[in-house]
């Protein structure tokens, strides 16, 4: 199964580790909802994958593990870690 995400929320900061919630849409069903960012993490370490859609280019999230501190999730296309994810609309 494959996610769209949408939108995001952010809290205590603007980077990708502050993201707290995500957005998305079933690409399956068209099932929509929000997750929180270990929710996605999980999903995605599980074997789910999610994306997001850059001008009709699927661009894909991964999860980043730093030496310190919780998983976050960033988008990476062509090899380098990208900000698709910061760029969603904020909730």
């Amino acid at each position: 199964m494959a996610i769209r995400i949408t939108a995001i929320r952010l809290s205590g900061g603007t980077t990708h580790q502050h993201i707290t919630n995500l957005w998305w849409t079933n690409q399956v069903n068209n099932e929509t909802g929000s997750s929180t960012r270990a929710a996605v993490v999980e999903f995605i370490e599980d074997g789910g994958k999610a994306f997001v859609d850059e001008g009709g280019r699927r661009v894909d999230v991964y999860v980043r593990a730093p030496a310190s501190g919780p998983k976050y999730v960033q988008t990476q296309a062509d090899g380098y870690w990208k900000n698709n994810l910061l760029a969603l609309p904020h909730k």
